[in-house]
């Protein structure tokens, strides 16, 4: 794993270090150095000090899976909002599109040679991203991932929603309740390569043969590559190839409401039950309605503001990324990296008609 150099920028004098750097940019896919260098190297090589004083001025980058989705627009203005109160600048790129992994790719080598500070990443692919990212870790710039992980060794710190053993375990049991745990149950899930989605499902498909669901059959695994026209469709696919379904699971936003639109407005309302994880402001409809019974999530803003004063703690040498190394991240309080530097600001909420006024995003 790569850690976080010092931050200091210099001219790079030494034609053969520059080649090199240059030649070392090619391989990785195309990404270069300009001759504003961040000095320091590895930063694997140092050590974390917690004490260490907080940096101001930093340019943090966010990249989502997707842009003008509800749900990354809420996460990553929580980040903008902690870096202002941090005295660093935020930034937004990305794609309109969640599966766009060369997408992704090119803004990374794009904020690399922009020679960004910092960058929050939402990967679309676990592995897809890792040769830029890398390459970004040699160029000095933090790596931190957050919703969505890439291999581990392809950033520093990753800003997990929540354990994927609670994720999984609780929307298994949120459907179970609601159909007497009886029956068969589809999962609707994101793009089959999404990270989280099938860290979540893992723990469903293990949860699920526990004998307390003996009786629970999930008979097929969908995927709407969060595109709401796509995940409505699958809903309807899925309903119709399965007469008997009595619930799904859909553990992405654009999932669930898609979902929950199509049963809304059809003879399942009610009859077929939806759970996963959505936001209040989409979901508070269908609540109402009886659509919905029971549905779940974090504050996507605490998780994007998390991702941000990651970031500066990286920067600032706070931290490397190493597990048991702690920070403080502001009003969210403190925090202690875990195993491959996965840290989480909590469980997730349930949500049902009884709160669900009191949550506005």
């Amino acid at each position: 794993m790569f850690g976080t150099p010092a931050r200091s920028r210099r001219l790079t004098l030494a034609l053969a270090t520059v080649t090199a750097l240059a030649l070392g940019a090619t391989a990785c896919g195309g990404t270069t150095k300009d001759d504003a260098s961040k000095d320091g190297g590895s930063a694997a090589a140092g050590k974390a000090d917690p004490n260490a004083e907080t940096k101001k001025g930093l340019t943090v980058a966010f990249l989502p899976k997707q842009v003008n989705n509800p749900y990354f627009t809420t996460a990553d203005n929580g980040g903008k909002k902690a870096l202002q109160e941090l005295g660093s600048s935020y930034k937004e790129v990305g794609t309109s599109s969640g599966t766009d992994t060369a997408g992704q790719v090119s803004y990374v080598n794009t904020l690399t040679q922009q020679q960004v500070d910092a960058m929050a990443v939402s990967a679309q692919d676990p592995g897809a991203l890792c040769t830029a990212l890398k390459q970004a870790m040699r160029n000095g710039v933090s790596v931190v991932t957050y919703d969505s992980d890439t291999n581990a060794d392809c950033r520093q710190v990753f800003v997990s929603p929540a354990s994927a053993e609670d994720l999984g375990r609780t929307q298994v049991e949120l459907l179970a309740k609601q159909i007497g745990n009886k029956g068969e149950i589809a999962i609707l899930s994101a793009a089959q390569t999404a990270t989280n989605q099938n860290a979540w499902i893992d723990v469903m498909k293990k949860e699920l043969e526990k004998p307390a669901y003996k009786d629970i059959k999930l008979v097929k695994v969908a995927y709407g590559d969060d595109d709401a026209q796509k995940s409505f469709q699958q809903t309807q696919g899925l309903l119709q190839e399965y007469p008997n379904l009595k619930g799904i699971i859909s553990p992405t936003t654009v999932g669930i409401k898609a979902a929950a639109q199509y049963l809304s407005g059809s003879k399942y309302k009610g009859k077929v039950k939806l759970t996963g994880l959505g936001t209040p402001n989409d979901m508070r409809a269908y609540v109402k309605n009886g659509t919905v019974d029971a549905f779940e999530l974090w504050e996507p803003a605490k998780l994007g503001a998390l991702a941000a004063h990651a970031a500066v703690a990286l920067e600032s040498g706070q931290i490397t990324g190493e597990k048991g190394q702690s920070f403080t991240a502001g009003d969210l309080g403190s925090f202690t990296l875990g195993e491959d530097g996965v840290v989480s600001p909590g469980e997730p909420t349930v949500f049902t008609k009884s709160n669900i006024d009191q949550y506005d995003f």
